[in-house]
């Protein structure tokens, strides 16, 4: 005898907005009215015989019921996506899908992509350029590389690369005439960011002066880093993501002054899955290409 079961419309729509705590956003996320989520919800608690959500105020909140079913839900479709999406690799065998930040996927990975890409002719690879972190099953992603302190819940992780905080200008900034004592800085055209050690730099250039205020600030570092490249200031940046322009001659480091960046590159992947041929193939190739050194 088959199990009796609600509609797994109603479910889906449960943990959803189980897990917004809310019918509006539920109803965004699915594409649907919010009288469609709210219909949903009200059939599946009549099929229950409980009630799964309570008001408070302007709020809906689980009740016990509706958090114990709301977890198992969603346990049962991380399974079932999990199981589809691992089918689905199976199916495109040659394709490798690598989840990276913005900044690294511009100015480390593609310039040097073409040399994995030689090597694996038969593949098919595709890079999702996203600052959030991947979620390996609904988006089919295999491998990601991220900067940050590690390790994250839920995954494995596997340090890949340390980074340092340069000082770099165009070589064209102020046509040709750069600072060449660390003072010249105080007179300067700085750009600010949040997230870069600029205390931190210049402890170690043995100078003191205040963090860059005013101008323009991205949250992605290569949009920073083009404004270097356009001749508008000066600006400390991960070496990683201008070690490509130092090379060609774009940009110069300015001072022999470099600070060890708090954060690491790591490449993740699922927790539970053991990584495939393809991910142990790009994590030997990103080996290698660290040792380059170009």
């Amino acid at each position: 005898m088959a199990p009796r079961l609600p509609p797994l419309t109603t479910l889906r729509c449960l943990e959803v907005a189980a897990r917004l705590e809310s019918f509006s956003q539920a109803a965004e996320e699915l594409h649907v009215t919010h009288s469609a989520i709210s219909h949903q919800i009200k059939a599946l608690e009549e099929f229950l015989g409980v009630p799964l959500f309570a008001r408070k105020g302007r709020r809906i909140v689980l009740t016990d019921d509706g958090r114990y079913l709301a977890e198992r839900v969603r346990s049962a479709l991380g399974q079932i996506a999990e199981a589809t999406a691992s089918l689905g690799r199976r199916g495109r065998p040659n394709r490798l899908t690598i989840s990276v930040l913005p900044s690294f996927a511009s100015r480390w990975l593609m310039p040097r992509i073409g040399r994995f890409i030689g090597e694996h002719p038969g593949w098919e690879v595709n890079i999702e350029s996203n600052p959030e972190m991947a979620d390996f099953v609904r988006d089919g992603v295999d491998v990601a590389i991220r900067f940050g302190r590690g390790p994250w819940p839920n995954v494995q992780t596997e340090w890949f690369m340390d980074d340092q905080y340069i000082l770099v200008s165009s070589p064209k900034l102020n046509r040709g005439r750069l600072p060449t004592k660390v003072s010249d800085l105080a007179s300067a055209p700085l750009l600010r960011t949040d997230i870069e050690p600029w205390l931190r730099w210049c402890a170690a250039a043995g100078i003191q002066l205040p963090p860059p205020i005013g101008g323009v600030e991205f949250s992605d570092a290569a949009m920073n880093l083009q404004f270097v490249l356009d001749g508008r200031g000066i600006q400390l940046a991960r070496r990683s993501i201008a070690a490509a322009e130092i090379a060609k001659g774009t940009l110069v480091q300015l001072f022999d002054v470099s600070v060890p960046a708090q954060q690491s590159y790591f490449l993740v992947w699922p927790q539970h899955i053991a990584p495939s041929d393809k991910v142990l193939a790009f994590r030997e190739w990103l080996l290698k290409e660290k040792r380059r050194r170009k």
